[in-house]
């Protein structure tokens, strides 16, 4: 049995490793075509076509990392995904300088590819920095930030107040929904069956879509479904919060101690009293943790929905912005760099209560 489930774990390693590493060439060979032809923004535009040849590149870059298992030549896939037990026997083979080794001339060449593309794609001009014209503006601007009009402070402190309830009440109603799911989105609970396997891979596909969504946008929807205000703010940081909070509540899920759980099993104790008694003590302090991180994130990302009619002192620094009135955004701003800092404070403290 024990030979079987290693059997499986190999073939599984070595079908992650082949998918990876032609990923990683074709995203070096694309690098390449571009830098050799520099096709223009037009034909950068046609999808269909390099959609089709970065796939070209894929399955040729499979078929090179399938050669090189053959040849038990260690890939950048290797390094990542071989089981632990085929690492161990090549400690010897790792050792070797990582220039001369294939893996590390896939690393190397990824990082600096990686690092290209993002200088290009970021339009870094170190020299517009330096214009003295728009250096003065800047400074101009910073100036009169850091004069704050006082008069608004009694407003700013009303709407940061109504912030943090909106910050607050969407991480109370994410927590119990996440904490559930958390559960349901485990490989370790739900794997061991067809259909739980089924509804792992289905809450984690329409989770990893609501993530992707940023809470702005889902702040937009709620705000034309439920009209403007903080209900909008709170339902769309609600949405974000359950798909990111049961993400994470997942993964500690996952990483918890087999012991425990086989020795609840080995009592008779049917799945949900396993789930009960030896998963949930290992993983409710770091959930408690994560949650009181999770709020003060929130309480950040509150301040940003106000923009799009989702309620708090957003809303106000939008229309002290749209306005150009700077000494009342700067006291804005201290209103909330002042509230940002107790509650990283106070989340810090209690983060290290319970460890």
């Amino acid at each position: 049995m024990a030979s079987a489930e290693v059997v499986v774990s190999s073939g599984g390693a070595k079908f992650r490793q082949t998918v990876f590493d032609a990923v990683v060439f074709a995203y070096l060979a694309i690098f390449a075509v571009v830098v050799v032809y520099r096709p223009s923004e037009e034909q950068m535009l046609k999808l269909g076509e390099n959609a089709s040849l970065f796939g070209a590149f894929v399955v040729i870059g499979a078929i090179l990392s399938v050669v090189l298992q053959h040849k038990n030549i260690k890939t950048l896939g290797w390094m990542i995904y071989a089981p632990p037990h085929l690492k161990q026997r090549s400690q010897d083979e790792l050792v070797a300088p990582m220039h001369k080794t294939l893996w590390g001339v896939q690393l190397i060449l990824s990082v600096v590819v990686t690092t290209v593309v993002g200088f290009v794609m970021t339009k870094i001009d170190v020299l517009q920095l330096l214009e003295a014209e728009r250096f003065w503006h800047a400074m101009r601007l910073f100036g009169e930030l850091a004069s704050p009009n006082l008069e608004i402070l009694p407003k700013a402190v009303l709407k940061i107040i109504e912030t943090i309830y909106i910050a607050f009440m969407a991480t109370a109603i994410a927590v119990p929904i996440a904490f559930v799911l958390s559960f349901l989105m485990a490989r370790n609970i739900m794997g061991s069956s067809r259909v739980g396997f089924g509804i792992y891979f289905a809450l984690r596909t329409i989770f990893n879509v609501s993530r992707s969504i940023e809470p702005v946008l889902w702040a937009i929807i709620f705000s034309i479904w439920a009209t403007f205000g903080p209900f909008a703010g709170m339902l769309a940081l609600t949405v974000h919060s359950i798909a990111s909070l049961a993400k994470q509540y997942s993964e500690y899920v996952e990483s918890v101690e087999d012991g425990p759980i086989e020795g609840i099993e080995s009592t008779g104790a049917g799945r949900l009293q396993t789930v009960w008694f030896a998963v949930v003590p290992q993983v409710v302090l770091p959930y408690i943790s994560y949650t009181v991180y999770r709020w003060d994130t929130n309480v950040r990302m509150a301040t940003i929905l106000g923009f799009v009619g989702g309620g708090g002192i957003g809303t106000m620094l939008m229309e002290y912005q749209g306005q150009a009135k700077w000494p009342e955004v700067g006291c804005i701003i201290l209103v909330i760099a002042t509230v940002v800092w107790i509650m990283d404070t106070f989340s810090a403290h209690v983060r290290a209560a319970i460890k």
